[in-house]
């Protein structure tokens, strides 16, 4: 298995220097970003590359002698967003991410299923959180309608090029979990379309990371190493707690496309995202990989840094401690080559 990072929390450097920390902390691979919500800082002549060999080479020779090399590219996002700001250019990051991966000699495309308007005309994505009554059921049978076409098409441009594109169960997304990517392959017939299993969309759904790869698995083709710590206030306000604060426009804020910003987190909150070990602790995380390499031996895991409570680089050194020592109790229980061992 080979373990990394996921740069996005290292876009404040540049990416010899974001390298540099992922080898420090004893990681081996690199998740790039290459659109969506958040621009590809580390990638930025992404057309180059798509279209010139020395671009291309020059990029790759970026990695050479720092141990670390690309462990997939990201591009999460909305493609099926109805405003026409959003959703048209999330969908081209996807295929150009594809194309990328291609050109980089990468398999993995991680974004997300994305989330289209509740009707034929809509302007706002409609996540239906539960369908109890049939109007909420034709909305999601309108949104189906919109979403299969889409990954029919994401689908055979993936296969094309030789990769699989891993959908992460993110809620306020169509595909959120197992039932919902099922429904998404089996309507759409697709082969190259699964699951990047991110662990922390899970807990606070009170899904068990451990049991959705057991019952997916080859479904699962990249993972995310992230922890959710749930609070007292779950018992008052449910982990679908919606006191979120809208940030004023001189307030640092994050563009999410078109003019939709990420609000201020909930507070006191029901549940946060926390580096790996502070929500559950490493045995967890050792049966986590185990499934993971039960799928796939060669399963790419990557940290994902979001814990506000930490700095970044000290969050991605407590969370690749937990990780490392996770993988090493993974390894001697399975009596096999540990990771960077070079006989591996």
């Amino acid at each position: 298995m080979k373990l990394g990072l996921y740069d996005a929390i290292l876009h404040d450097r540049p990416l010899a220097d974001a390298l540099a920390v992922v080898a420090a902390n004893g990681l081996t691979g690199i998740e790039l970003n290459t659109g969506g919500f958040l621009p590809p800082v580390h990638v930025p002549d992404v057309d180059a590359i798509l279209e010139d060999d020395e671009a291309r080479d020059a990029f790759l020779a970026q990695f050479a002698g720092t141990g670390v090399s690309i462990a997939g590219l990201n591009c999460n996002g909305n493609p099926l967003h109805p405003d026409p700001a959003i959703g048209p250019a999330h969908a081209e990051d996807v295929r150009r991410s594809i194309r990328l991966a291609a050109r980089l000699g990468q398999t993995r495309v991680v974004t997300m299923s994305g989330l289209p308007a509740g009707e034929p005309g809509g302007t706002r994505p409609n996540w239906i959180v539960n369908a109890w009554n049939s109007a909420a059921l034709d909305v999601l049978e309108h949104q189906w309608d919109v979403a299969v076409p889409f990954w029919q098409e994401i689908d055979a441009l993936a296969r094309e090029h030789g990769v699989r594109v891993a959908l992460e169960l993110h809620p306020q997304n169509l595909v959120f979990n197992v039932a919902t990517i099922r429904e998404l392959v089996d309507r759409g017939g697709l082969t190259n379309i699964g699951v990047e299993l991110d662990a922390s969309h899970l807990f606070w759904q009170q899904m068990d990371p451990v049991a959705v790869v057991r019952e997916l698995g080859p479904l699962v083709v990249h993972a995310a190493a992230k922890d959710v710590r749930v609070n007292p206030s779950v018992a008052l306000n449910g982990v679908l707690d919606n006191s979120f604060r809208r940030l004023s426009p001189d307030e640092p804020r994050t563009n999410l496309g078109g003019d939709e910003w990420a609000n201020a987190w909930p507070s006191p909150s029901s549940w946060d995202f926390v580096a790996l070990g502070k929500g559950h602790p490493t045995e967890y995380w050792t049966a986590f990989l185990q499934a993971l390499h039960e799928v796939d031996p060669e399963m790419l895991v990557n940290i994902e840094h979001e814990d506000t409570e930490l700095g970044r680089e000290e969050g991605v050194a407590v969370a690749a401690a937990v990780l490392l020592a996770a993988e090493a109790a993974r390894v001697a229980a399975d009596g096999a080559t540990p990771v960077g061992d070079p006989a591996s």
